[in-house]
């Protein structure tokens, strides 16, 4: 026969302690009873503590509607410790559920407490609603006010968040004193990876900063002789760090079509082609107008990519038939196989201009004008 409970003294404080115990040990449903008991004995000084002990022992046993109630009950008693983490429970509740409109009030219960130990992670939590309503100037202020606790856990994603949508709002400036802040908040060596995040950020807000600096010496038309080629490379170098190589390509174009500064944008743009052949001008190479457009439409990749296929393509439809035994070719085959693979480029834009060469130079070591292009 098990021995019966030790019968529990009515004051609330010793109630209060033994839930406690009895919760951290598992026995929930005890510390539940002795929860509910200090509540039945109205306005004590621990009825907001034993509220919110009720509340988490009911979350944890999944009756979650149970639970809210007893944190509202908690928040009802305006106790200044433990009515601000009540909030906080309910607000973590809705969360946890996705259910962040009903999140938000209990959010700004904890704001309204004004105890400084939670009003961090309640002005994020607030700020990331007002974010994804739309509401940047809500957003905005919840985040200034994460930042302005100092606090070095909640402070630094603020910042991230924060100097983000400015970025997208073009004003790199206010991210760049955001996040110089912020990275004094963080200890390199114990959190690397928030440290790491606010880093790059900040980097890309010179870049963005950089970017608009460039463009405003573009501004006058005609471009200045001396800044304009300049201003061009690195504004048209620079964008597609930023994910923004069609503005780059158009940068380019432009320069290329400005007569005053034409021929050192294009300098510029070939500083890292191969040189050229040395008896000959490189604008006669048929390939030197592909690679320039290539690398001011930011598409030399593709380009590459595709003079690669082909030349594995015709190296393939060439190589089978010469690993094959002689004898085991038919007449005629070899010349089939020829034809293939002097087809293989026609299916790419730069196609007719190797065509045209061979036409060219055929023309000038035979005489005679070349076949015409074969067709796919």
């Amino acid at each position: 026969m098990s021995e019966s409970p030790e019968p529990v003294s009515d004051d609330a404080a010793r109630l209060c302690e033994e839930a406690r115990s009895l919760a951290e040990n598992g026995e929930a449903e005890r510390a539940a009873l002795l929860f509910q008991k200090v509540l039945a004995l109205g306005g004590t000084s621990c009825r907001a503590q034993a509220a919110l002990g009720l509340a988490v022992v009911l979350d944890d046993a999944g009756e979650v509607e149970r639970a809210r109630e007893a944190d509202r009950a908690a928040i009802a008693t305006a106790d200044p410790e433990y009515g601000p983490r009540a909030a906080y429970h309910l607000a973590l509740t809705h969360e946890r559920a996705g259910e962040h409109e009903q999140a938000a009030p209990a959010w700004r219960v904890v704001v309204d407490f004004g105890n400084p130990a939670y009003l961090p992670p309640a002005h994020l939590a607030l700020a990331r609603i007002a974010d994804d309503a739309g509401d940047f100037d809500a957003a905005r202020d919840h985040w200034e006010a994460v930042i302005g606790t100092g606090d070095p856990e909640y402070g630094p994603p603020a910042a991230h968040d924060l100097a983000q949508r400015l970025l997208e709002r073009g004003e790199p400036a206010r991210a760049q004193r955001i996040l110089t802040a912020a990275l004094k908040l963080i200890d390199r060596e114990t959190a690397p990876y928030a440290y790491g995040r606010l880093a790059v950020a900040l980097g890309i807000s010179y870049l963005d900063q950089a970017i608009g600096a460039f463009g405003a010496a573009l501004g006058e038309d005609p471009a200045d002789a001396e800044v304009g080629p300049l201003a061009t490379e690195l504004l048209a170098r620079t964008l597609p760090l930023r994910g923004r190589g069609g503005e780059a390509a158009e940068v380019w174009r432009r320069g290329l079509a400005d007569p005053g500064i034409a021929g050192q944008v294009r300098a510029r743009l070939r500083r890292d082609f191969g040189d050229a052949e040395d008896d000959g001008d490189p604008g006669d190479l048929w390939w030197e107008p592909v690679v320039e457009e290539a690398v001011s439409d930011g598409t030399l990749p593709a380009v590459a990519g595709e003079a690669f296929g082909a030349l594995d393509h015709m190296y393939a439809l060439l190589a089978v038939r010469y690993a094959d035994e002689p004898g085991e070719r038919r007449p005629g085959e070899t010349h089939e196989v020829l034809g293939r693979a002097v087809r293989v480029p026609n299916g790419y834009p730069w196609g007719p201009l190797l065509h045209e060469s061979f036409a060219e130079r055929l023309r000038l070591a035979m005489g005679t004008p070349a076949p015409n292009r074969p067709e796919g």
